[in-house]
């Protein structure tokens, strides 16, 4: 469930994390660190706050938890509340992106503070490197995947779990304490739909109102489902919407070329690309920007006529769907894994050896009926999870190293997910919604992962209108938000 912002994460030392890695880890505020972000009208004050790396061990050393506080624009009045965004990840930094998270909040901040923490391991706080590149886990074969995130692991050793959403969200928690804010608004994008629900749980006074932008539960599907089936849909909604393209023909183009690649993978260029790798183009790359400006092409609008071509013999067009949503790298991916590793459900009990781990993965595919994964295999589709499948198999500790029994705080809760979305899907918005008691599901049209940036500010009204009033009954805006591009399919 990444949300492939982009990472800008440092590379150090893992085994650095046995000491503080950051001047004045118990430092106070300040408002002259180098680091600490200038943020036009409005007054920032900044921060590091020293964490045990594992909660009970602290043999293991600490490490720095660096944060921003934007402080609301009309000092005259009180403040409304704290807004604390996570962009996603796992492993996506804030700090350095205050200006978009500015922006991402602007119409709250003249009487609302902004929270910006980096999650450990991560941007400014303490950020970690296993030698794990994100273009090993995003492009390599399955199995060098699975190898260098067993390194990864190994490399960590004792210091691998203290990288969790439940330590994050404890780091949350002791900034929020030290600042004296009393509750926070919580906001998450994509990973951070995860992380925030386990801050709800391990920290329920101090919640005042939760949105969710781009959603998934925090015990959501190991094998992805909904997540297969939801591309099918996205390739109904563009062609019904833009009449360029027929979905029932989309669909069985998909099928064929999975098809196809499951037997005679391509070569193009360097990638060799197998059904696992084109599934996860398809249903994670290609969802990302859609609806961000509705009248240029997206990869999604490019992608039936591509297959209508490649099942025709002519792979040039999916040649340049590939090019286009093919990740182009950099950073470190340490925290995203370790994160993945150690948190997210598994089709394997995380009590199993590693030895035993690949036949209960292989059992509860076979498991699976037909259709179950919409246009793709099951094998094929959850070998290109980059977050999921069977990439955690040789990980060291295996499991979830959070309560997930605890119950939610009956708080306002908004969740959003775009209906042209296939990473977090719109099953797993309403998955999302249901975790709370008072919750609002919204189904953006015509937008893909995390739909808050589409152009007319109609996303980000609901937003601001559910966090000052903790309701999202106006949504008439969202039917004037115009479909995405198509390229007419031809024959």
């Amino acid at each position: 469930m990444s949300s492939k912002m982009p990472a800008g994460i440092s590379m150090i030392s893992a085994l650095a994390v046995t000491a503080c890695l950051i001047t004045a880890c118990g430092g106070s505020e300040s408002t002259s660190s180098p680091w600490c972000p200038k943020v036009l009208g409005h007054e920032v004050s900044c921060g590091t706050l020293a964490r045990p790396v594992v909660a009970d061990r602290p043999e293991l050393g600490e490490l720095g938890v660096r944060y921003a506080l934007v402080r609301h624009s009309r000092r005259d009045v009180p403040v409304a509340g704290t807004i604390a965004p996570n962009p996603g990840g796992p492993g996506g930094p804030i700090v350095e992106q205050a200006e978009s998270a500015v922006k991402l909040a602007e119409p709250l901040l003249d009487d609302h503070d902004l929270l910006l923490i980096d999650p450990r391991g991560t941007g400014l706080s303490s950020p970690l490197d296993c030698g794990l590149g994100t273009e090993a886990v995003e492009l390599d074969t399955r199995a060098r995947q699975r190898e260098v995130v067993e390194q990864c692991g190994e490399r960590l050793g004792p210091h691998a779990a203290g990288y969790t959403s439940a330590a994050t969200a404890d780091d949350f928690d002791a900034v929020r304490d030290r600042l004296g804010i009393p509750k926070l608004v919580l906001y998450g994008l994509s990973y951070g739909t995860y992380l925030m629900p386990i801050y709800a749980q391990r920290h329920p006074g101090t919640v005042q109102s939760i949105v969710l932008s781009g959603a998934y539960p925090i015990d959501f599907d190991p094998l992805s489902r909904p997540s297969a089936q939801a591309v099918s849909l996205s390739l109904h909604r563009i062609c019904d919407r833009s009449k360029q393209c027929d979905g029932d023909t989309a669909v069985a183009d998909l099928a064929a070329t999975m098809d196809r690649l499951r037997t005679n993978p391509l070569t193009l260029d360097s990638l060799l690309l197998t059904e696992s790798k084109l599934s996860s183009l398809v249903f994670e790359s290609a969802s990302g920007g859609i609806g961000w400006d509705p009248a240029a092409l997206t990869p999604l609008g490019t992608l039936p006529a591509a297959l209508h071509k490649a099942v025709r013999g002519d792979d040039s067009a999916l040649a340049e769907f590939v090019k286009a949503t093919v990740p182009s790298g950099g950073g470190d991916a340490a925290l995203g894994m370790a994160v993945v590793c150690n948190d997210y459900a598994k089709a394997w009990s995380p009590d199993l050896p590693i030895a035993q781990r690949d036949s209960a993965y292989r059992q509860a595919l076979s498991a699976t009926a037909p259709g179950e994964f919409g246009a793709f295999s099951a094998a094929g589709f959850d070998g290109g999870l980059s977050d999921g499948g069977d990439i955690c198999m040789q990980w060291p500790s295996s499991g979830s190293a959070q309560p997930h029994s605890n119950g939610m705080p009956d708080v306002p809760v908004l969740v959003l997910s775009g209906d042209l979305d296939a990473n977090t899907p719109d099953t797993n918005g309403r998955l999302a919604a249901a975790q709370f008691r008072r919750a609002t599901f919204v189904s953006v049209p015509n937008t893909g992962h995390v739909p808050g940036p589409e152009p007319s500010g109609c996303v980000l009204g609901v937003i601001a209108r559910f966090v000052r009033t903790t309701s999202a009954d106006d949504l008439a805006c969202l039917d004037r938000i115009p479909p995405i591009a198509v390229t007419a399919v031809t024959n």
